[in-house]
């Protein structure tokens, strides 16, 4: 080739998904980490958590508080409804409550013309350019104050809070803010990282500042860590103590190495990090089928980022969605119209990637489409005074028309039990709880459900319990909904594949054959742990004809050491508990049952959930003469729940007419009536 020949195109970047990045940028630039969303609530928390550790920090207690203080005497209820009142930047600044993060130093303006700088000092290796950072400028003051940065005049109310970001140099009250304590100068080094095969780095200094190779994100996992993936990679730091951390996703342990580079040399790091367990080597393909490339965040990404997160994992199946935020806009829309129905170019006979849909109606839920052959009609309803029509049921329909696996992610966000009704399990309001999955599993238009997510675990495994206990035939999946354009906010900026779905696949890996693992139940899912169920030895996803009386044999086995214990589970609760590695029990055999298996665990370094470790797995259902698990109390219970959702819609959805609103009665009258048949 010669010199001034033309590139041949990238075929991880064509045109139409370069000029939609450059786009997106934009839109960065221009408004910040929201990228000029409408500001719903969730869209709001996240441009706050950006800059908090929601592990930590508790940002939601501190708008209650904020509202509660304009408004004494407001119910819960109502304060609620004022989510949208809240001054987002005193949140942050009362969440916090005194803490500094590194990527928000403050400046403290106290009584009587005082003021301190308050900051985690940054390391620069060498000559290289002082970061930019955001700066919280807080007051304690009585009254107005006007602070200088950059050049902008920047006002702060009383006792108020302002974020703002800072390049040069900042005043107030006519005097020059020192701002040399954000950084330290040190000499540089380099480290060039090999393990042999992709891997998830981590590199950090003594104050837990990360260090990325030249072009890479800056992202931190829920945990707070810096990671980046690859392999023979090089990068500066500065020529002093720094540890190295590697890992392949849940498969695999970590190796760790600590060393003091010397400056202006490049020393090799070669570290390789121990296998725990190798699924495929079974049969069994882990898959994360909720992850956005971009939706909003501090940097937008390019597939090829995406290429070395699942590589860099080991994510046997990715499943990449187009969606919507908040209004018109589809993100990576244009990337799922240029490879519709085709893998990704660095799929291979170990990793299947994929762009497929996340159809999301804030109302009643965001459902994910794994495999689809074309573009659907429609990705949205109910967003920007939109009205919240058609019921979801029409886009299942339609998905499955296309040929793709569905199923209903992030399902339910507030902790609840197995015990407690649907008026204490459904929320008011619209916060894109999967609310209409009650009627979508009886109607069969859905696939499965997300019971790994990053919403709570706990209350998702009790809905699946009880829609699988009334009959209803669902795998469990899992979707971490990951988003690969977000730096820092928790299980968001994590790797893909923090949760999974491991199907047993019958042949070569594909999706054709994933997607038909999935669709027959042949699944568990789980955040770290290994974990097998066997009943009569069979797996997952079958099912038994027995006779009343009948005893059968079940083992449940685990990997793992985030794993405390381990629980057999039928329709009427837990049957057997026990610690990790080995669980037996014998069940005789009444009514028609099912069988799952859970493994749990506190918090771990290897579980990116706030509530610790989870695997739980889909049934093995045991069919009496034919008949199968319908439990009364789970079919009551579902329909206690359509109920709830009637009086939902009446309260929290807009529609254009009397019409749209019966729509979704008529869907609920239909899976009344499957239920209703049940209890015969």
């Amino acid at each position: 080739m010669r010199d001034d020949d033309p590139l041949p195109p990238d075929p991880l970047l064509p045109a139409s998904v370069a000029r939609a990045l450059d786009e997106y940028r934009a839109l960065r630039d221009e408004h910040g980490p929201t990228w000029g969303e409408n500001r719903l609530t969730y869209i709001v928390q996240a441009w706050a958590t950006v800059f908090l550790d929601m592990r930590r920090h508790d940002y939601r207690g501190a708008c209650f508080r904020q509202l509660a203080g304009r408004h004494p005497g407001a119910s819960p209820r109502e304060l609620e409804d004022r989510l949208g009142e809240v001054d987002v930047e005193r949140a942050v600044r009362d969440a916090l409550a005194g803490d500094v993060p590194d990527n928000l130093p403050a400046l403290r303006l106290a009584p009587g013309r005082a003021h301190a700088l308050e900051c985690v000092t940054r390391v620069v290796a060498g000559d290289g350019p002082p970061p930019r950072t955001a700066l919280l400028l807080d007051s304690s003051r009585d009254e107005p104050v006007t602070v200088l940065v950059d050049g902008t005049p920047h006002e702060v109310e009383p006792g108020g809070a302002r974020v703002v970001e800072v390049e040069r140099e900042v005043s107030v009250d006519g005097r020059r803010v020192d701002l040399a304590p954000l950084v330290r100068r040190a000499p540089a080094a380099r480290l060039r990282l090999r393990a042999g095969f992709p891997c998830r780095w981590s590199v950090t200094g003594a104050n837990g500042q990360g260090w990325y190779p030249d072009g890479v994100p800056h992202k931190m996992d829920a945990h707070r860590r810096p990671y980046f993936h690859g392999d023979d990679l090089v990068l500066t730091v500065p020529a002093e103590p720094v540890t190295v951390t590697v890992t392949r996703g849940m498969e695999y342990a970590e190796a760790r190495a600590e060393l003091t580079p010397a400056a202006g040399a490049e020393t090799p790091v070669e570290l390789t990090p121990e296998r725990l367990y190798d699924a495929a080597a079974r049969g069994w393909y882990g898959g994360d089928l909720h992850v956005h490339l971009n939706w909003m965040g501090e940097e937008p990404a390019a597939p090829a980022l995406a290429a070395a997160a699942q590589h860099g994992e080991d994510l046997h199946v990715l499943n990449l969605v187009a969606g919507n935020v908040a209004g018109a806009r589809v993100y990576d829309l244009e990337a799922l119209t240029h490879w519709l129905g085709a893998d990704l170019p660095w799929s291979d006979a170990r990793h299947v990637a994929r762009f497929g849909v996340e159809y999301r109606e804030d109302l009643v839920g965001h459902l994910s489409a794994f495999g689809p052959r074309g573009l659907p009609g429609r990705f949205h309803a109910g967003f920007a005074g939109a009205a919240d029509w058609p019921p979801n049921a029409v886009a299942c329909g339609e998905l499955h028309g296309l040929g793709a696996v569905l199923g209903y992610g992030h399902p339910f966000h507030t902790p609840f039990s197995d015990a407690d009704p649907p008026d204490v399990v459904l929320d008011r309001g619209r916060n894109c709880a999967a609310r209409e999955i009650v009627a979508d599993a009886a109607l069969g238009l859905v696939d499965t459900l997300d019971v790994l997510n990053h919403s709570s675990i706990a209350a998702t495994a009790a809905v699946y319990r009880r829609l699988i206990g009334a009959g209803n035939r669902l795998a469990v999946t899992a979707g971490t909904d990951a988003v690969l354009s977000f730096l820092r906010r928790g299980t968001a900026s994590g790797p893909p594949g923090w949760a999974r779905v491991y199907a047993r696949v019958e042949g070569p890996l594909s999706v054709e054959s994933y997607a038909e693992a999935v669709r027959r139940g042949r699944t568990f899912a789980t955040s770290g742990p290994w974990l097998e169920l066997s009943v009569n030895g069979l797996g997952p996803g079958s099912t038994l004809d027995v006779t009343p009386g009948e005893r059968v044999e079940i083992t449940v086995a685990s990997a793992g050491p985030e794993v405390q214990e381990l629980e057999i589970r039928t329709a009427d609760g837990v049957l057997a508990q026990g610690p990790p590695g080995r669980l037996s029990a014998t069940l005789v055999v009444g009514e028609p049952t099912y069988v799952v298996a859970v493994a749990t665990g506190g918090p771990h370094p290897r579980s990116h959930h706030r509530s610790g470790a989870h695997a739980h797995t889909s049934p093995v259902h045991l069919d009496v003469a034919g008949a199968h698990v319908a439990r009364p109390e789970d079919v009551r219970w579902c329909l206690a729940w359509l109920d709830r959702l009637e009086v939902i819609l009446k309260e929290s959805g807009r529609f254009d007419g009397e019409r749209q609103f019966e729509d979704h009665l008529a869907l609920y009258d239909r899976a009344r009536e499957v239920y209703r048949s049940r209890l015969l």
